[in-house]
Order: C-alpha cells, then sequence, then structure tokens
C-alpha cells in the first residue's frame, strides 16, 4: 500500500465527531487554564493526552503514517488520534493560518478520515477550528493533465512527466505540495543532483545566486498549487528565467484534480 498509517482509523459521522469534540475541548481549555499559554507544543500535547486517557477517552500522539512510492518514502505525524477517529494537530501559533488548515487536511486525506480539528494554545483563549476532508481516496485519484503547452526536449523531460504521473495514480492529489516536490526530487536524482544554486545576472550586473530544481544543466522545474493566479505567477517565472543561465523552466501546476503542465523557455 502506497499510504499505511499505524491505526486504522473508524469511521465517524460529523454528530459524533462533534460529541467527541465536546470533550476533547473541555480538557483542552482546563490544560491551558492550569499550564498558562506559554509552553512549548510538546507540553500540552502530554497533557491532554494525559487528560484524555484519564478520562477514559483512549489516545494517541504521534501516530506515523507512512507515504512511499518505489524507493521513495516519507513518515509524518499525527499530533494526537483520540479514540481511534478523532484527528487533532495541536499548535503554539499566534494565530492559525492556511497552512495549518492545509496540514491537517493533508493529514486527513492520507489517513482516509473526514473529520479533524486544529487545538491552538497560544492566545488567550484556546483557538480551534474544524476541518473536514469530503472526498475519497478513490475520488482524489481522479484528476485531468493538461499539457497544451508542454514540450519534451530530453529524455529528462518525460521521465519527469510520466514519474509525475504516476505519483498521482499512487498517491491521489491534494496532498502536501512537499510530499510530491520531496518525491519529484528523489526520482530526479536526489538532492544532491538535483537542488542546485545558479548565478542570476541583468546585462552585465551579477546580481547574486539562487536555488533552482534541476532536470539538466539547462532545464530546471518548479511545482506549485495555485487555483487562481496563475497567469501572474507565470508573467515571474519568464522574468526569472530571463536572469538565469537556463533555456527552460518545466512548471507544473496541482490545481487539486486540475495538472497543469507547461514549458517556459527562453
Amino acid at each position: 500500500m502506497p499510504i499505511t498509517s499505524a491505526i486504522t482509523f473508524n469511521s465517524m459521522a460529523q454528530e459524533e465527531f462533534a460529541r467527541l469534540d465536546y470533550q476533547v475541548m473541555r480538557h483542552a481549555f482546563e490544560s491551558q487554564n492550569e499550564l498558562g499559554r506559554l509552553c512549548d507544543e510538546v507540553i500540552y500535547q502530554n497533557d491532554l493526552a494525559s487528560r484524555l486517557e484519564a478520562a477514559g477517552l483512549p489516545t494517541l500522539k504521534e501516530v506515523p503514517v507512512t507515504v512511499t512510492h518505489r524507493d521513495f518514502t516519507k513518515v509524518y505525524s499525527l499530533d494526537l488520534v483520540v479514540a481511534q477517529a478523532g484527528l487533532y494537530e495541536l499548535k503554539t501559533a499566534t494565530a492559525l493560518v492556511g497552512a495549518h488548515d492545509a496540514q491537517l487536511l493533508n493529514y486527513l486525506f492520507l489517513c482516509g478520515s473526514r473529520h479533524g480539528k486544529l487545538v491552538n494554545f497560544r492566545p488567550a483563549n484556546v483557538e480551534s477550528r474544524f476541518l473536514n476532508a469530503t472526498l475519497s481516496q478513490e475520488e482524489r485519484r481522479q484528476f485531468a493533465v493538461e499539457a497544451d503547452g508542454w514540450q519534451e526536449r530530453a529524455q529528462t523531460d518525460q521521465a519527469f512527466r510520466e514519474g509525475l504521473v504516476r505519483l498521482l495514480q499512487d498517491w491521489g492529489c491534494w496532498l502536501d505540495l512537499d510530499l510530491y516536490t520531496e518525491a519529484l526530487i528523489h526520482f530526479a536524482g536526489g538532492q544532491d543532483r538535483v537542488v542546485q544554486v545558479l548565478p542570476l545576472s541583468r546585462g552585465h550586473a551579477c546580481l547574486g545566486r539562487q536555488r533552482f530544481h534541476l532536470l539538466d544543466p539547462q532545464t530546471a522545474f518548479r511545482v506549485t498549487a495555485m487555483t487562481e493566479g496563475t497567469v501572474d505567477h507565470e508573467r515571474h517565472l519568464r522574468s526569472l528565467l530571463r536572469i538565469s543561465p537556463l533555456r527552460t523552466i518545466q512548471w507544473v501546476n496541482l490545481a487539486r484534480d486540475r495538472i497543469q503542465m507547461v514549458s517556459l523557455s527562453k
């Protein structure tokens, strides 16, 4: 299996999760009331897990989820799983932001779980947010590739495209952007070969050096996950290409179930 968890998640309706969450949040508030709001995340994690266990709610910490494809492996750790059904991601941030939502959604999709919650202990009052994953793993594997603007000048371009499609067929869409990027770097030759720092210049003026992901000495790749603003992003990618020594940037945009592939060349 490409995605495996240390536990099997029980299916739970939204109403059931709400009843479970009422108990969990009561203990989360009690934890902050007693410990204050300045502890590290692991302190709240240990304290909340201890309180839930004492209340008769079986709770697991740092539950591993392993994602594999061929010889690539990445392991994620889930902060708290309550009653083998409720997934909780804990934070000690100034405020919850979109990146936190994306992280929890990634975990929900990986586990095939429907409901989860972010809990942030740093604000004056505990901040929390429900998140629901409405797509099944089978639904996440249904995608369309838009490659009218894609060109392949070398075998590395073809291998990159085919490798990306195999990843999506195996894992599905909607997962963490960094996961796809790390896997693509791995299959393109690994960090030492792929991640390179190249000089940038405007005319005869040297501007410094910037990191790129290379498929070959003249071709870089860039992976994004944008649902809007792609026209503007393409303009900026072309500006970057113009001041670089590269010939081509192979751009892949993972727009949920639409996979947009464009070759930007000088």
